[in-house]
């Protein structure tokens, strides 16, 4: 089985796992990338989302090797066996764990910024990751999991190793796991878009279900006459909303999308992410990079979308749809405050970038050298403010380390300054 993203993974997963709804579960994500698995699991079973923070405990000289794991609430769960195997001395056990538990309380607290976490004492718990090779850190969340006094352990993944699979049934009262291939070396595979995580979006999906941030509303947007999915979200004290308008081959699900989204709506900005073309009409390559087409579905949008929430819009577009957002932008009734391109193509805009009145951002990753000639031309064909912002290191699809959550602050730095604040 081959699953789209993270999000399509945990919706179907969300639907294996229907029977637990009665039994008013808690969901917990791994993080990070179990975390955007476990938010679609928690929104099917109108549960309560948090985090399971685990470290292994490795053994000096030989990390990989674990001789037990910490958790919240001072829960240790140690192999006494592995321990005197590996002659690990006590002092060494001692120093591990002190170093592993100020990790732990570090990533508690940035995770979910002050929340307290859910108690689990009687309840039925599902654990959620997006995937298990190994089994090791499944294996320690459910033992922390049990040891915090879960009455009823669930481990969720979409997808497993076959025989880990089995052997994690020793831990838990039930797995619950969509594909088993035999076939089996890396979770990634079994994913077409297996994209980092980033903190800020394990941050903003706990958010959303504490009540920080309105969940997601599904919509269908008019796109002149035409039906399109999309997934609305309004901040409780957003001033603006930002338009995404994704790239080719890409829909409304696209994570690396959905986290700058996430990061925007941190900062008091909603969101729209939609699909630009309907399944018939993606059929057809040509119309993934027809840019008329795109630019038109994208303004018929924002219109649409300014008679349903009256605030200042901008467009934030990726690779093609950058160029859609550009185009769409000329129009002299677009209503657009603000333009980002990440890694876009803006000369696909062609004549139209002379057009553009809205303070446009071009973001480009430094080691993506065609693109960025690409939007230096583009940049120069501009008649509006413009800055163009290279990451170092990052390639088109900023999937390096630390690169998507420097294209997500220079947006919303961008969005706020040009959407958000009063005119002087």
């Amino acid at each position: 089985m081959l699953f789209t993203d993270r999000t399509d993974a945990g919706r179907r997963l969300g639907v294996a796992l229907g029977h637990l709804e009665r039994r008013d579960p808690v969901v917990l994500g791994l993080p990070r990338g179990g975390v955007p698995v476990a938010y679609e699991v928690a929104q099917a079973l109108r549960a309560p989302l948090d985090v399971i923070v685990v470290r292994k405990l490795g053994v000096p000289h030989h990390p990989e090797l674990g001789f037990g794991a910490i958790g919240e609430g001072g829960v240790r769960v140690i192999s006494d066996e592995i321990v005197r195997h590996a002659g690990v001395r006590e002092k060494d056990l001692v120093a591990v764990e002190r170093a592993e538990e100020a990790e732990l309380a570090r990533r508690a607290r940035a995770y979910r910024e002050g929340r307290p976490r859910l108690p689990l004492k009687g309840r039925a718990v599902v654990v959620v990751d997006d995937g298990v090779a190994t089994g090791a850190t499944a294996r320690a969340a459910c033992q922390v999991v049990r040891a915090q006094g879960a009455a009823h352990v669930v481990l969720a993944v979409p997808v497993a190793s076959p025989d880990v699979a089995v052997r994690l049934r020793d831990d838990v009262d039930e797995v619950v796991c969509l594909s088993t291939p035999s076939l089996f070396s890396a979770v990634g595979e079994w994913y077409r878009d297996f994209s980092q995580t980033s903190d800020e979006e394990v941050i903003s999906l706990l958010a959303r279900v504490s009540g920080g941030i309105t969940a997601s509303e599904e919509v269908e947007v008019d796109a002149g006459g035409v039906p399109l999915p999309g997934d609305l979200t309004l901040p409780g004290n957003a001033g603006a909303v930002v338009v995404f308008a994704h790239g080719s081959g890409s829909s409304r699900l696209s994570p690396r999308n959905r986290s700058v989204a996430s990061a925007l709506n941190r900062a008091g900005l909603g969101t729209l992410l939609f699909d630009l073309l309907t399944p018939g009409e993606e059929v057809y390559r040509a119309n993934v990079f027809d840019i008329g087409l795109l630019a038109g579905r994208l303004a018929d949008t924002t219109g649409w979308l300014r008679r349903r929430v009256p605030l200042p819009v901008g467009s934030f577009g990726a690779s093609t749809g950058a160029a859609a957002a550009l185009r769409a932008a000329a129009a002299a009734d677009s209503g657009v405050g603000a333009v980002v391109s990440r890694g876009g193509r803006p000369d696909l805009a062609g004549a139209d970038l002379s057009g553009v009145r809205a303070p446009t951002l071009l973001v480009v990753g430094g080691d993506d050298t065609t693109v960025v000639d690409l939007n230096r031309q583009a940049q120069a064909a501009l008649r509006c403010e413009n800055r163009l912002e290279i990451v170092p290191g990052a390639s088109h699809l900023f999937e390096e380390p630390g690169t998507l959550d420097r294209v997500a602050d220079l947006a919303r730095d961008w969005f706020t300054e040009h959407l958000l604040q009063e005119p002087s």
